[in-house]
């Protein structure tokens, strides 16, 4: 089907992803900040399969990076058609708005916004140049924290707020060259990340918090980014798609 690097790869929502694009028969290169038995686990299951894969450990939030995580997706894999943008961190601390520290910010940017889009815009002057024998595509893993105000931690807000109009304009920069933009918008997805508030959440959740009265998997984010990446989503350009229950559907 082609050939994918997915960022943040070691477990939950990332590792959910490129197993499943590895299970509907993509050669996917998995990478992450540290080197891990995770990882490495990841990687040996999508071989398993019988697809191409190869573990890489960088930090995308190091510009200097983006070049060699690259050439070492390539290099295993050859010219890579698609890339999941999953890697992210959350707030240092939660806490009072009035209370966010430059270091919480900064990072939540670098790693979520800046990284993120230097990385991509890396990938897609490459992307140009590989022939259209299959869906080409950019895949955003962002939050619906990006339109959500969750003031307890708002520098991750907005560091999801721009990953999401990164993918709208990266769309839009590259649809006249077929290349697919898409974005996934999580909500309440169990995953390691979201287990120190799981418990303040289901009680929420239990009251009416989402439609769908329960967490989400990252095998049912998964499912939506297999979709994008076989190119199963024409005539879209960047809306974003919300895994979410519908935490953000409008009631009265």
């Amino acid at each position: 089907m082609g050939q994918v690097l997915v960022t943040g790869a070691r477990r939950g929502i990332g590792k959910a992803i490129a197993l499943a694009l590895a299970r509907a028969n993509f050669d996917v290169a998995v990478a992450d900040v540290v080197a891990s038995t995770e990882l490495d686990a990841v990687a040996a299951d999508i071989s398993a399969m019988g697809m191409k894969t190869a573990a890489i450990v960088a930090d995308i939030a190091n510009l200097a990076d983006h070049a060699r995580i690259l050439d070492e997706a390539e290099a295993a894999l050859g010219p890579l058609t698609g890339l999941v943008n999953n890697a992210g961190v959350s707030v240092m601390s939660r806490g009072d708005l009035l209370d966010v520290t430059p270091e919480s910010f900064d990072r939540c940017v670098d790693v979520n916004t800046r990284g993120t889009f230097f990385l991509t815009q890396a990938f897609a002057r490459r992307l140009r140049d590989v022939p259209s024998h299959c869906h080409r595509c950019i895949i955003s893993i962002t939050s619906a924290n990006a339109q959500a105000v969750s003031i307890a931690r708002g520098e991750y807000c907005i560091s999801k707020a721009g990953a999401s109009m990164m993918s709208k304009l990266f769309a839009s920069r590259l649809s006249d060259e077929d290349i697919g933009v898409y974005e996934i918008q999580p909500g309440f997805i169990e995953t390691d990340m979201t287990a120190p508030s799981k418990a303040k959440y289901d009680a929420l959740i239990d009251n009416g918090l989402t439609v769908i009265k329960r967490f989400g998997t990252p095998d049912e984010v998964a499912r939506i980014a297999v979709t994008m990446a076989q190119g199963l989503l024409p005539y879209t350009c960047g809306q974003a798609i919300l895994a979410d229950g519908g935490l953000m559907t409008v009631r009265y």
